[in-house]
């Protein structure tokens, strides 16, 4: 299964300095705590993982949807 809050965290991990985990719960109306506690889901439903998408400038669902046809063919890289 890919574990998508660490995809989310990794792909946040690169961003430039401004976005910070404070910027993020500015983009998705919520409080910082809960930037975190996305980091740590292994599924992530799909309409916050489109909004973090948006916020993010990256997209999550073609991420999943390699990694998973990663898995299916035998290779395994990334977070799975």
């Amino acid at each position: 299964m890919v574990h998508v809050g660490m995809l989310v965290k990794d792909v946040f991990d690169r961003q430039p300095k401004h976005v910070t985990v404070i910027w993020l719960a500015e983009q998705l109306n919520c409080r910082r705590n809960n930037i975190y506690n996305i980091f740590r889901r292994p599924t992530i439903d799909t309409e916050l993982l489109e909004r973090l998408s948006k916020a993010l400038n990256h997209n999550f669902f073609k991420d999943i949807a390699v990694l998973l046809d990663e898995r299916n063919s035998g290779r395994t890289t990334g977070v799975l």
